[in-house]
């Protein structure tokens, strides 16, 4: 998309303002000026005349492109003979994970408008949410860690922000219970924000 503006941009950019050379003070015309060449009845090309009659334009990526962050480590394991490793089979891990993350974010709906619907305040259902919410944010962070922080490039980072991930679930869980239990609750917390 980006080389096929440019021209257009060039165009637009070269003809919408004159250029301070075209208010000189010179003798001589500008335009037979940039007929003057060396050879005395050759032409002058467009480009010629271009390049001589129009302003300078500096160009529109004028500084190098530096990355925002170095690369993490890379290391090769092995040799290009050598077997994909296979993973031990787990039942926390593949389909039965999937179907379980796609089961907590399908039961966020109805918990979270049923208690505003029906208008009842139950604490069962208001801690059913909070369970809910906690789990969801604490697989959905933990699958931003695996993304970005591969065990094999950066394992003791990954290892780090694992254990600072179930802190702070656990800290909020605990947050959570204590809201609950000492005071008004989530739902009821949410409402009084609402109408305020």
């Amino acid at each position: 998309m980006a080389s096929i503006a440019r021209p257009a941009v060039f165009r637009q950019v070269c003809t919408a303002a004159p250029s301070k050379r075209v208010f000189s003070t010179r003798t001589t015309p500008l335009i037979t000026s940039a007929f003057r060449t060396s050879k005395p009845l050759s032409r002058p090309t467009p480009s010629t005349i271009i390049r001589e009659t129009l302003p300078k334009v500096a160009s529109f990526h004028a500084t190098a492109s530096r990355p925002i962050l170095p690369p993490p480590p890379q290391r090769i394991q092995g040799t290009a003979n050598d077997p994909a490793p296979v993973p031990d089979p787990s039942a926390f891990h593949g389909a039965y994970h999937w179907t379980f993350e796609r089961i907590m974010a399908a039961g966020l709906v109805p918990l979270t408008v049923a208690p505003f619907a029906a208008g009842s305040l139950n604490p069962i259902t208001d801690g059913v949410l909070c369970a809910f919410i906690l789990v969801h944010s604490h697989i959905g962070f933990q699958s931003c860690i695996i993304d970005y922080f591969p065990s094999k490039r950066t394992p003791k980072t990954r290892k780090g922000l694992m254990w600072l991930l179930n802190a702070a679930t656990v800290l909020v869980g605990v947050g959570f219970y204590e809201f609950e239990t000492n005071d008004v609750g989530l739902t009821e917390a949410l409402k009084r924000i609402w109408h305020a």
